[in-house]
């Protein structure tokens, strides 16, 4: 078990990714997935107020609804939950108001009294700082949330979200929530040391760059895929990305995993607590083994050097 920051959270070392939830898994499927997350232990749930806006026919909101169906028809304890404001169609950005009235829907949605992690998913130019960290502060002490987070949050802008919070008196972010995965190192250079120099976790999106690494797309040809993920996926099947799938290969057959396990395990390596998601049951084994496994320094060793390009 993982402690969030400077929380009283203590979760399952990976966070299961609702962005599926109405997108990818309907409303069945996504209760069968997270029966089985939670049946390995799984105790950490992330969502989002925009998850999935995308998909034909949706409006935004369409993961909160089913996992809070889910909550109310399961009654889990201990589960853990967290969510974001500033993409949703109807309450974009991180103005005051767009922020409480983002927690208020995300509260009705979900189902719950309170939510456990409440991120800020992206940076607005438009809202000074300060308001938005006067927003998150005053949702704490309104017991709407427990706990403010960030996503997609430069390191200086981090730091500053941090210092206003000192200055206000007011909650600071226990989590920061950037991209990376083995193929995306770019965070190394300066958000990660900026969480950790601040005491946050580091909980990243995009765990497994869009399925590349769990080996299953190992052409930048796409056609033939059935999988929205498939294009974006491919992509990344350059001789690099290729080089680190390779050495994938070889930690995992030394384990007896999937790829996709032993790259979440080098997340954990990396002091983080990753967010994967699955559309299917029989994908949920590779997430759990991925929050179980433990590699051998050379193992680390041998995927940093891998994919020491991608550090950028």
């Amino acid at each position: 078990m993982t402690v969030l920051g400077t929380s009283d959270l203590t979760v399952f070392p990976l966070s299961f990714g609702g962005n599926v939830f109405g997108w990818t898994a309907d409303r069945d499927t996504s209760f069968a997935v997270l029966d089985a997350f939670a049946a390995a232990g799984g105790d950490f749930v992330d969502t989002a107020d925009v998850y999935s806006a995308w998909a034909p026919g949706n409006s935004g909101g369409e993961s909160e609804t089913i996992l809070g169906e889910w909550i109310a028809a399961r009654r889990p304890s201990g589960v853990v939950i967290a969510t974001k404001v500033s993409k949703h169609p109807e309450f974009p950005g991180l103005s005051a108001a767009n922020v409480r009235a983002g927690a208020e829907a995300s509260l009705t949605r979900l189902g719950v009294d309170t939510i456990d992690v409440y991120y800020a998913h992206a940076e607005d130019d438009e809202t000074p700082l300060e308001e938005t960290v006067a927003a998150f502060g005053a949702l704490v002490s309104d017991g709407l949330i427990r706990y403010p987070a960030i996503s997609n949050f430069s390191a200086e802008n981090t730091r500053e979200w941090v210092r206003l919070a000192r200055e206000q008196g007011v909650a600071e972010p226990i989590v920061t929530q950037p991209r990376y995965n083995l193929v995306d190192r770019a965070i190394e250079r300066d958000v990660k040391p900026a969480a950790e120099e601040l005491g946050l976790t580091v909980v990243p999106y995009s765990a497994l760059a869009s399925g590349f690494l769990t080996g299953k797309y190992r052409s930048t040809d796409a056609s033939g895929q059935s999988s929205p993920r498939a294009g974006s996926a491919a992509a990344y099947a350059t001789p690099e990305g290729l080089a680190v799938l390779s050495a994938l290969d070889d930690v995992a057959a030394a384990h007896d995993v999937a790829p996709a396990s032993v790259a979440l395990a080098w997340l954990r390596a990396k002091g983080t607590v990753p967010i994967a998601s699955a559309s299917r049951v029989d994908q949920v084994d590779a997430l759990i083994a991925g929050a179980t496994i433990d590699l051998a320094a050379d193992e680390v060793a041998a995927l940093d050097a891998a994919s020491a390009p991608f550090v950028g």
